[in-house]
């Protein structure tokens, strides 16, 4: 039997931790989300995705203070809005997706946490979300896509306000099924049609158009914030 080995890699006052065991176990990458690691992140910067995202992404929108990462959305100009997302230079394939996240509480707006991949990484549009509606933070929205597939959408209700604190959310994601947690206990389990490409591990905030009978209508009031404390992945 393989010994296991730990690496542990430091990074100007910020803690990245890789556990490499044996080839048969599990890959962990943990990541307290103290300070901009540009090895691993980038911040999404100067374009927007149109449609339904009101705003254009600013590299400015994505701030670290007192220990953890702030996602704001704001406005620069009457009517111009900015946002930010922040996501995984890598991809990620099977495994559990972990996140302590509060998000933004507002009418018209998403705070998220989530696996995406698609035409612009050469590839099909693969996608699994956990989402809050800035209009009722006592719910969160399970959803996914399998080759741009969607429309599996699963409200939960939570039983607390998540704007109100941070909690754990998670979801694990294996060849025949995604379940979805909150704070270690199952909520949700898909079966059907489940997506196969890996994805980059991504969080963002932003307000929308043309879709208030999902979001509610955005009212402009900003500046908002989600706040993210810690992501993890761990492999099969």
């Amino acid at each position: 039997m393989k010994k296991k080995t730990w690496v542990t890699l430091v990074t100007t006052g910020m803690l990245s931790l890789l556990l490499a065991v044996s080839a048969s176990a599990a890959y962990v990458f943990w990541e307290p989300l103290t300070y901009f690691n540009s090895g691993t992140w980038h911040k999404a910067d100067g374009w927007s995705n149109g449609g339904m995202f009101n705003c254009t992404w600013r590299a400015n929108n994505v701030n670290f203070s007192n220990g953890t990462m702030k996602l704001g959305l704001t406005s620069s100009a009457y009517n111009k809005f900015d946002c930010g997302e922040y996501r995984s230079n890598n991809t990620y394939g099977y495994g559990l997706y972990e996140v302590s996240m509060k998000p933004a509480k507002n009418t018209g707006i998403v705070s998220s946490f989530f696996t995406y991949t698609g035409p612009s990484h050469g590839t099909q549009w693969d996608e699994i979300d956990i989402e809050f509606l800035g209009k009722d933070t006592t719910k969160v929205q399970f959803n996914y896509f399998t080759n741009g597939a969607g429309g599996n959408e699963k409200i939960v209700d939570l039983g607390f306000d998540a704007s109100q604190g941070f909690h754990t959310y998670a979801f694990d994601w294996q060849p025949g099924y995604i379940k979805w947690y909150v704070d270690g206990v199952l909520k949700h389990t898909a079966t059907r049609n489940i997506p196969t490409t890996p994805g980059h591990i991504m969080m963002n905030i932003w307000n929308g158009v043309g879709v208030d009978s999902w979001l509610g209508s955005y009212n402009g009031a900003n500046p908002l914030y989600a706040e993210y404390d810690w992501v993890k992945y761990t492999s099969n």
